[in-house]
């Protein structure tokens, strides 16, 4: 989560939401990614959906089981749905999103009745230092 921090800092240093996020397989990291819709002019580029293009690429296939998303932000339900899409095993997130999370703040895509794959989800993994990097972010803002 610490990496996934570190990236949340460089998508803030672009002007971007603070969100980062990395995947691990077999305690090797695979693929990193932190927001850049804004910059790359893409409503998908959000970190999670940069660390899976890395790391599919990485491994040759768009499915990664056995691997684990670190994100310093509770994802969406697009996100929420390629991670299911990619056969993520386990979904480590920091803090909770209550407008658009999809792992249970608002909706919970990943507990959806009819989904063949489930993604383990743990929420609240350094959830006051990623909380504190948005809100730091969306007060300068304002």
């Amino acid at each position: 989560m610490q990496q996934a921090l570190r990236l949340a800092r460089q998508a803030e240093s672009e002007g971007e939401v603070p969100v980062g996020a990395v995947i691990v397989l077999d305690d090797t990291i695979i693929g990193e990614g932190w927001n850049r819709p804004i910059k790359s002019a893409d409503a998908t580029a959000h970190a999670e959906i940069q660390a899976l293009r890395m790391a599919c690429t990485k491994v040759n296939n768009y499915r990664i089981p056995g691997a684990t998303m670190y994100v310093t932000l509770e994802p969406c339900l697009m996100c929420a749905g390629a991670l299911i899409h990619a056969r993520l095993q386990t979904l480590v997130y920091g803090a909770d999103e209550p407008k658009t999370g999809a792992a249970g703040s608002n909706i919970d895509a990943f507990q959806l009745a009819n989904l063949n794959h489930r993604v383990k989800v743990e929420g609240g993994i350094l959830a006051e230092e990623c909380s504190l990097l948005l809100k730091q972010f969306f007060k300068s803002r304002r």
